[in-house]
């Protein structure tokens, strides 16, 4: 007996199987004809993958800069010191602008919250 949410019967995906098995193991396609073929990519289509993620051009705004904290940070991470709470973000896999931009603030400071540390950020980006 067969559950799931599966659209195809069994014998149609076996079918489907052996349709691309030629393609998997040849590397390139071997249908006669073209129009099965997926369209390549343009001369002036975007570059999907263009290098690592950064904080990008938005995150001087308080607004932006605590939204993409709370989202990567949550409740769990306050109160924290600026050491604790680069250990935080590596673990996230932040954007190193950002893991850099709080290896800026004070050792000493404690934040209790995205918004105050948001806040600590814009204002140490202002003054570097």
């Amino acid at each position: 007996m067969q559950r799931g949410s599966d659209r195809l019967s069994v014998h149609r995906d076996e079918e489907m199987k052996a349709e691309l098995r030629g393609l998997l193991v040849s590397g390139h396609p071997t249908r006669t004809e073209e129009w099965h073929d997926p369209e390549p990519a343009a001369d002036d289509d975007p570059e999907v993958a263009g290098g690592p993620v950064t904080a990008g051009p938005s995150a001087g705004s308080v607004a932006a800069l605590r939204y993409e904290l709370a989202r990567l940070l949550g409740r769990t991470a306050f109160p924290a010191r600026p050491g604790r709470l680069r250990g935080a973000l590596r673990a996230r896999h932040a954007p190193d602008d950002l893991v850099e931009l709080v290896g800026t603030l004070p050792d000493h400071a404690r934040y209790a919250n995205a918004r105050e540390l948001a806040e600590a950020l814009v204002h140490a980006r202002r003054e570097a």
